[in-house]
């Protein structure tokens, strides 16, 4: 019974052993490479349990696939304008291809080797390919940021894609500097291009202060003319009346002055009023009695 028990015993601890040895799993967060004779034979990116020939036959490599950040050194590059400025530039990047990384890099810290190298040539050529005021602008529109970002992630994810197997998220520039010299021939432009601003904004202000005042003259000149033809009229209808009245003076000075009285009376009594005057009082005395009046002939 004892040596059955034994024997048990020692068939399950030879089946573990067999099973540790043929057998590995990929977790969800891993890729796995197996490779047979130290050639590659299959890769595995599915979580799960699989089986293998026992060492030295066939290893498994695996490979952590959870994304990582890469905070390059600070760098200097110089922008399309020959202008110097010093970056610090990250990317989130992961393991996208176990076969290739295994080829190119194997470790984390040799790719990190190559994604500094790579971003160093991407920072080169896509800065080179912008103005200096598009990072650093006093109006945030002008900047582009985020362009650059792009431009940058497109070149360096088609090169660490296609070289080592790695997929690269994101690209960022976590910090912008520029030395002492160049800031002030930063500011320099940028008052420059501040006082261009003001001179053209006080050009355009005195033209069209210049148009305001022609114009306000021209209608000054316009309705002067009209007053004084309207003035004109008026005094030539007022001598044309005034004509007249002389006229009708000359040939008949009593019956005239007569007529100017009744038109006088007319118009102080053309509205219901109350007027305490004097009866003798001109022309009020032509309502006792009418004059006695012949027309010259």
């Amino acid at each position: 019974m004892k040596n059955i028990a034994i024997t048990v015993l020692v068939l399950v601890i030879v089946t573990i052993g067999v099973l540790l040895a043929v057998c590995f799993q990929v977790r969800d967060t891993e890729a796995a490479l197996v490779t047979r004779l130290g050639k590659p034979e299959r890769t595995i990116t599915k979580a799960g349990l699989n089986v293998r020939w026992p060492a030295p036959i066939e290893r498994v490599h695996k490979f952590d696939t959870r994304m990582r950040i890469y905070e390059a050194a600070i760098a200097e590059t110089t922008t399309k304008g020959a202008i110097p400025i010093i970056m610090h530039t990250f990317v989130i990047w992961q393991v996208e291809d176990p076969l290739r990384f295994y080829n190119a890099v194997q470790t984390v810290d040799q790719a990190e080797n190559k994604l500094y190298s790579l971003i160093q040539d991407t920072q080169n050529k896509v800065v080179g390919q912008h103005e200096f005021l598009e990072f650093v602008n006093s109006n945030p529109e002008k900047t582009r940021f985020n362009q650059i970002e792009d431009e940058m992630l497109q070149n360096l994810g088609a090169a660490a894609s296609q070289n080592y197997g790695i997929n690269i998220k994101a690209v960022g520039i976590k910090q912008l500097k520029v030395n002492e010299d160049t800031t002030k021939a930063v500011f320099e432009r940028m008052k420059a291009e501040r006082n261009r601003k003001t001179e053209a904004i006080l050009s355009e202000g005195n033209a069209m202060a210049t148009a305001i005042k022609s114009d306000a003259d021209t209608k000054k000149q316009k309705l002067l003319a009209a007053v004084e033809g309207r003035a004109k009229a008026i005094r030539g209808a007022g001598d044309a009346e005034a004509a007249k009245y002389y006229e009708q003076l000359n040939e008949d000075p009593e019956f005239a002055m007569f007529l100017r009285e009744i038109e006088a009376l007319k118009k102080a009594l053309e509205k219901r009023a109350t007027i305490v005057i004097s009866a003798d009082s001109e022309p009020f005395r032509l309502l006792k009695a009418m004059p006695e009046l012949e027309p010259k002939k």
